[in-house]
């Protein structure tokens, strides 16, 4: 299984950024996917999930109504669409998929890892 994920970059306060992950190896649609992000000096944190059909997502509360998680079965892509940005969602973002049938927040349930693509949130 492989995951690409891209679309990170520099961007001011309020700003937007659409992250995109794309999955190979495996028929993607079988499989919940997550996005998750590490900050300089912090443990890795859960910023959401989208079950396998898209039908369910899962957001962490300090990006509700903020981020929104996505994707597209017939593409192998999940998206994560960062709106009103702030520069505490400075971090490396990488998305992940369970090697199961697990949909959720837990980090150690994601079996396969993306390289990450780094954020930067200027204010």
């Amino acid at each position: 299984v492989q995951l690409q994920a891209c679309g990170g970059g520099l961007v001011q306060a309020g700003g937007s950024l659409r992250l995109s992950c794309a999955a190979s190896g495996r028929t993607f649609s079988n499989y919940a996917m997550g996005w998750f992000r590490q900050a300089p000096g912090k443990d890795r944190e859960f910023v959401a999930a989208i079950s396998r059909s898209g039908g369910s997502t899962w957001h962490t509360d300090s990006v509700k109504g903020r981020f929104t998680i996505s994707r597209d079965n017939a593409k192998n892509t999940v998206y994560l669409q960062m709106d009103s940005l702030k520069p505490e969602d400075t971090a490396v973002y990488s998305c992940a998929s369970p090697s199961g049938g697990y949909y959720g927040p837990r980090l150690e349930y994601y079996a396969y890892w993306g390289q990450g693509t780094l954020v930067t949130v200027s204010s």
